[in-house]
């Protein structure tokens, strides 16, 4: 059974590969297109994304299961792979504590406005006063996406001392219903973005809900660029509709360096980092890959099966 894998994985995936499992390590986009023609399992991540998406469009009709390391499915053809039966499992929980982790860090680097103070230091000015003098303890959040990530997030900001209040499609454990929580915006102090990649998550905030927010509330998107409305969000800085915001993702990515988010006020950008910020990304995926694959070949449930309808 053919499987094109990733050479950057094959340490750690070699040595526990069955016996009838035929591994084909790519190196090149080139490579993954041409060996994922015959291939049952296909493993593809690549940067850009779009790569990605061209080696699963070459794909050919033997291809069972595909299987990613990131949560988000956007960079898939879900439609081709809903069409051909093909599993998708996704990597849901991998990244889970860097980026929850990163959240925590912009909205700390808001709260006490770290980014001023760093720059003070690049300058070797020593400030006389904190620029930043929010405490978080008894401050309101609402995290749209509760889920592995967004939990996280909860939690951590929990032990902070704040009131956390999770969006899901459920409204499962107190939690709002996409239909409920943008009547609720002016209630919070910190918005934090944290849904996965979808049809229905595109321009989750725009003009409306940046009027809705409090003048005093920070936006913290760490889901995907496309959920905010840039227009609106640098209108909306620049007037004070909000007091600021921490994007981890943009539309598009790279950023482009005259682009005006780069000098927005009270805007800072993290360049995606988040997922990044750590250094077990591809071990944790290998480990995840050999459970699928084990459960592949039995026939049993595998973890993280994504919902093709849904989109995550």
């Amino acid at each position: 059974m053919k499987a094109v894998l990733p050479a950057i994985a094959r340490g750690l995936l070699e040595p526990q590969l069955p016996a009838d499992i035929e591994p084909a390590w790519f190196t090149s986009p080139d490579e993954a297109k041409a060996m994922i023609a015959d291939a049952e399992i296909a493993w593809v991540d690549m940067q850009p994304t779009r790569l990605t998406e061209a080696a699963i469009r070459a794909s050919g009709p033997k291809l069972r299961w595909v299987s990613t390391i990131y949560a988000g499915l956007d960079a898939f053809p879900l439609d081709l792979l809903r069409e051909r039966n093909v599993t998708l499992t996704n990597g849901a929980g991998i990244n889970a504590v860097a980026v929850a982790e990163y959240a925590i860090l912009g909205i700390l680097a808001a709260a006490k406005r770290f980014d001023r103070v760093v720059r003070a230091a690049d300058r070797h000015d020593w400030l006389a006063d904190a620029p930043g003098k929010i405490e978080l303890d008894g401050t309101k959040a609402l995290v749209v996406g509760y889920g592995t990530i967004g939990r996280l997030i909860g939690e951590r900001l929990s032990a902070f001392g704040m009131d956390v209040t999770g969006v899901t499609r459920s409204g499962r454990d107190g939690t709002l219903t996409p239909d409920a929580w943008r009547a609720r915006l002016g209630d919070y102090d910190w918005v934090v973005l944290a849904a996965p990649s979808t049809d229905a998550t595109k321009t989750l905030i725009g003009a409306d809900e940046l009027a809705s927010m409090k003048r005093s509330a920070w936006l913290i998107n760490i889901a995907r660029g496309d959920m905010v409305d840039q227009d609106a969000l640098l209108a909306g800085l620049r007037d004070g509709t909000i007091a600021g915001a921490v994007l981890d993702p943009t539309d598009p990515e790279p950023l482009p360096s005259d682009h005006p988010l780069w000098t927005a006020p009270n805007c800072m950008v993290t360049m995606h980092l988040s997922g990044r910020s750590q250094t077990t990304m591809f071990q944790r995926g290998a480990a995840l890959f050999l459970d699928n694959l084990r459960a592949f070949l039995a026939g049993e449930p595998m973890r993280n099966v994504a919902d093709l309808d849904a989109g995550y």
